[in-house]
């Protein structure tokens, strides 16, 4: 396989938000079985594309590979063929090699619910700071490719159907900026069944109050409810719907860098 045809599958499987680990061959000492450059992609689910090596080689490769998913950080290993350092393969064709896996991610996806004077401007400045920007929305006057025309997707439909389009994953960045509180209101409930990275709603501490000992009255897990982030955004005294986006997407790098 070329590096055409590899590259050409990463792009595919970060369009389809698949983590995946990118392992190439960075040093070469004494004899091995293929040169410097030589990649292959490691699938979460440990399947290959590509080769380094092939047999007893490319299955410590992907081992290592799946540790590095896991724990979502890049690393370089040395194998040992017979001489040197590094982890033992069983070869005797001696020398070593040096593998640097690289892990690659999706952008991060943020589903914003609402379409509104806050929801633009989240969108926007999401987008900018790398954010995979989906609108759910009911109202199909402000939900449209022509406002938001920086985000992959647009939903128009009842919220908590629209929810239901999407494939909700627990790496999902969700806020909820729609301003009917009763309709956010179901929409916590929804999403609530799953777990995701990032749950936000915009409200006063009052609403924030009032919506979580809702929740909890009706059953939800009180650790999950005072996990949502409400009132949503860092607390920075903003004013205006673009201080209000500032402040959300502050939060929201927060979270995704683990600061919070």
């Amino acid at each position: 396989m070329n590096s055409e045809e590899l590259f050409r599958k990463i792009t595919e499987l970060l369009s389809e938000r698949k983590t995946i680990a990118l392992c190439t061959v960075i040093e070469k000492i004494g004899s091995g079985p293929r040169d410097i450059g030589a990649k292959m992609i490691v699938y979460d689910d440990g399947k290959t594309m590509g080769s380094i090596g092939g047999g007893h080689i490319e299955r410590i490769i992907v081992k290592e590979a799946l540790k590095a998913i896991k724990e979502n950080k890049s690393r370089e290993i040395t194998l040992s063929l017979g001489s040197g350092e590094g982890i033992e393969t069983g070869l005797i064709c001696g020398g070593s090699i040096r593998i640097f896996i690289d892990i690659i991610n999706p952008k991060p996806r943020l589903i914003i619910i609402g379409s509104g004077n806050i929801a633009k401007p989240l969108a926007e400045i999401a987008n900018i700071v790398g954010f995979d920007v989906i609108i759910v929305d009911d109202n199909m006057e402000t939900a449209t490719k022509n406002r938001f025309p920086m985000v992959s997707k647009i939903i128009v439909n009842q919220l908590t159907k629209g929810i239901e389009e999407l494939d909700i994953k627990s790496e999902d960045f969700i806020a909820i900026v729609h301003g009917d509180v009763e309709k956010e209101y179901e929409v916590l409930k929804k999403i609530l069944k799953t777990k995701v990275r990032y749950l936000g709603l915009l409200g006063s501490k009052r609403k924030s109050s009032e919506i979580k000992r809702r929740l909890i009255e009706e059953g939800y897990n009180k650790e999950d409810v005072e996990k949502i982030h409400s009132p949503i955004g860092l607390d920075i005294g903003a004013e205006t719907p673009e201080e209000i986006a500032v402040s959300i997407t502050a939060e929201l790098i927060a979270v995704l860098r683990g600061k919070i």
